[in-house]
């Protein structure tokens, strides 16, 4: 069986190392010209974004696309696993789900993360490596299912205007965050896989500070964690967070990770945030789903 995802994940170089994943390809368009999610690297993009005034948009794949992306794979083998980004946040997966009509040859499970970014990440990554390890499709979704519960995406900015430009929220309360300085907290909810906002503060380093305090009031001190953190040009930011996480959790931290350019269009330069679950989900004898080291600590 094969998978396919989007440019919506997140995930290092060596967390794909070894995974057969094929990409769908999304679109960026700034300043009149438009880009595949792979032709711009991010500090090209974040640094694009930080000289013009002008707003990227982004454009979803047609479900043209997936079928010919799917319509390839199935000469390999008919079996398709399809893990896409938030259908709350982006209509992809309806895109895939008309693509996958249109190849009757192929057998497609599409599944809707609910999520983006290293949440997605984590759950594509899990099932690659069950595919490889040679475990049942049905064993695959629930291990799938296990991730996306136990697995929050929570993230701040200083700026928001990419989020109201973008139309991911609201745009009165955008507005009147941007003038009373109010730095919100964000949090991709499982129900619904939609933002919402946790809380607000006056100042970006207590936004920051704001979200392991959220995690601390869900997980108890000294949990251990696996712990991602994403930014979009603001590595100040990730220290802050980084070491507010440390002061409470044993954490287990992955690689930090620029936001993809597709993710980052709606959330600018400013965006830090992190991916979070109990470390013991990804523990499994025969999946290496985290480091050595980490299984290990």
């Amino acid at each position: 069986m094969q998978i396919v995802t989007d440019q919506g994940m997140d995930l290092s170089p060596q967390q794909t190392e070894g995974l057969n994943l094929s990409y769908v390809p999304l679109q960026i368009t700034l300043e009149g010209k438009t880009f595949s999610g792979t032709d711009l690297d991010y500090v090209t993009f974040y640094r694009m974004l930080q000289e013009t005034q002008a707003f990227p948009t982004t454009s979803q794949p047609s479900p043209g696309d997936f079928a010919d992306i799917y319509r390839g794979l199935a000469k390999i083998d008919p079996d398709i696993l399809s893990i896409h980004i938030s259908s709350g946040l982006s209509g992809t997966i309806n895109s895939a789900r008309l693509g996958a009509a249109m190849v009757p040859e192929a057998r497609i499970t599409i599944i809707d993360s609910k999520t983006l970014s290293l949440s997605l990440g984590w759950q594509v990554q899990a099932a690659a490596k069950a595919l490889k390890a040679g475990w049942l499709l049905g064993d695959v979704l629930k291990l799938v299912d296990t991730i996306r519960a136990g697995t929050d995406t929570i993230f701040t900015l200083a700026d928001l205007k990419y989020l109201i430009h973008g139309g991911r929220i609201s745009h009165i309360k955008g507005l009147m965050g941007s003038v009373l300085n109010i730095k919100p907290v964000i949090s991709v909810a499982k129900e619904d896989g939609k933002y919402y906002p946790q809380a607000q503060e006056f100042t970006f380093k207590k936004a920051v500070h704001k979200i392991a305090d959220l995690t601390l009031a869900k997980y108890p001190a000294g949990s251990a964690l696996r712990v991602q953190i994403v930014h979009g040009d603001n590595l100040a930011g990730v220290e802050l967070l980084k070491e507010r996480m440390s002061q409470y959790f044993d954490c287990h931290f992955e690689d930090v990770l620029p936001v993809a350019p597709i993710l980052g269009a709606h959330t600018g330069p400013s965006v830090v945030g992190m991916g979070v679950a109990p470390l013991n989900l990804f523990l499994h004898p025969d999946l290496s789903l985290v480091p050595a080291e980490m299984a290990l600590a």
